[in-house]
């Protein structure tokens, strides 16, 4: 058995829809939290590299407003419910398909939101290596103050030519 691999926490941008001006339209309320880390030189496959993830200290996040926190939660979920197996490989328009219809959800996304996205998401999802979306977990994964969002979506972005790990979790408040 090979030791899990380690993973190296580089930034965490964040997109408050907030920021955009909608004009008519409404923001709902809506954001996109970012977790970037470096790939090691000799990253292992895919899955040995979610459960990296999902054992690092900055997935400890409720995305309610507390940040990272030393408790088994992550996102409405407790952490010991999710296993690499949660999360199955889309393609890279799938993944697109799924931030910009929620993005849209409400109205037409500013062109300044738009530019954001271009650049902090769909970018980095057209290079990376391999995308996973983090599937429907059972009721009972949900932990004690569970769904605190109305919307709640998770990618993970793997790109090995720029040996980087992406978390992507695009939400609302």
């Amino acid at each position: 058995m090979h030791p899990a691999p380690v993973l190296h926490h580089l930034d965490s941008p964040f997109v408050n829809f907030r920021d955009f001006d909608f004009g008519e339209g409404s923001h709902g309320y809506r954001w996109i939290d970012t977790k970037r880390f470096d790939l090691p030189t000799d990253a292992p496959d895919d899955r040995a590299l979610l459960a990296a993830l999902i054992a690092h200290p900055q997935f400890r996040d409720t995305y309610d407003g507390a940040g990272v926190q030393d408790w088994p939660r992550h996102g409405q979920w407790w952490l010991d419910r999710i296993t690499p197996g949660a999360y199955r490989a889309v393609d890279a328009s799938t993944a697109t398909d799924l931030v910009r219809t929620w993005a849209g959800r409400h109205g037409d996304v500013p062109q300044e939101l738009e530019a954001r996205l271009v650049a902090h998401l769909y970018a980095p999802i057209r290079t990376a290596t391999s995308r996973y979306v983090l599937d429907e977990l059972p009721e009972d994964a949900l932990h004690d103050y569970g769904p605190i969002h109305i919307d709640f979506h998770e990618l993970v972005l793997i790109d090995r030519m720029a040996a980087t790990l992406t978390l992507l979790v695009a939400a609302d408040d």
